[in-house]
């Protein structure tokens, strides 16, 4: 489930807080949301912050941009400087054991940006807005993404990408990842969306054809655990923005990439 900004402010407001809270390795247990008594962060100061870590500007077209010089691009270098020399070694390693070597990606903030939509709705989604901006295909790609999928590729690192998008917004993140430069297996075989109509038999337990009860985590773990059993490959690396992303296995390394502006459970 998708949640608005107001209310995780207080678990942003430490997100914000800094590069810390970004490192790369597996993921902690899980991100905190507010439950005190306590008067929460005030959402004013959240957005100036937010802002403030992003470098937003809008550009001559209004749309907002984070800044290459920003904190969130800094710590986006660190991560994926960290996650090369992480890959190199993990790919070097994987095919001298005789194993196919993988990655996984999230898409939505993690290789394609959608701070211009978060300023736009102020930070509320609205599945009928967020369809139209998909479509758009308009994104621009987060610092340093595309780089990382063709690094992986140029290693012998099979690219899989593990996304919440549906089905009737394929054409769009295909579309737009070509634009930003990530045309990297971007073929049905490789790039898994969400399919409520017509679900895959390996998320059985938690989705039949027009009953879609599967969790974020149950998603995403188990579609990472049919390309490491089914299709036989070792994911050496998966990639995120939330940690639903990278909860439940089937991952030998976690990346946990910023983003202050919403949270999915």
């Amino acid at each position: 489930m998708r949640k608005s900004l107001k209310a995780v402010a207080a678990g942003a407001a430490c997100v914000v807080a800094g590069a810390a809270l970004y490192g790369a390795g597996a993921a902690t247990a899980g991100q905190s949301t507010a439950n005190s008594t306590h008067e929460p962060y005030n959402i004013g100061l959240l957005v100036k912050d937010i802002d403030t870590y992003y470098g937003t500007t809008a550009d001559s077209n209004g749309v907002y941009q984070a800044s290459p010089d920003s904190p969130y691009a800094k710590d986006l270098a660190r991560i994926d400087a960290d996650a090369k020399r992480y890959i190199d070694r993990a790919a070097r390693k994987a095919h001298h054991r005789g194993e196919k070597p993988a990655v996984v990606f999230d898409i939505d903030d993690t290789l394609l940006l959608s701070l211009d939509y978060e300023k736009r709705y102020n930070y509320t989604y609205n599945p009928t807005t967020w369809n139209d901006y998909v479509n758009k295909a308009d994104r621009p790609a987060v610092f340093g993404s595309p780089e990382l999928v063709r690094y992986a590729e140029s290693k012998g690192v099979e690219v899989f990408y593990n996304s919440g998008l549906s089905e009737a917004q394929r054409a769009g993140a295909v579309e737009n990842l070509k634009k930003v430069g990530a045309d990297v297996n971007l073929d049905a075989d490789h790039m898994f969306l969400k399919d409520k109509a017509n679900p895959p038999a390996y998320l059985k337990d938690c989705a039949t054809p027009g009953a879609w009860n599967c969790t974020t985590v149950q998603y995403k773990g188990g579609t990472r655990e049919h390309i490491e059993h089914d299709l036989g490959y070792e994911i050496i690396a998966n990639f995120g923005d939330q940690y639903s992303d990278l909860d439940g296995g089937h991952a030998d390394r976690t990346y946990k990439l910023p983003n202050p502006t919403y949270f999915v459970s």
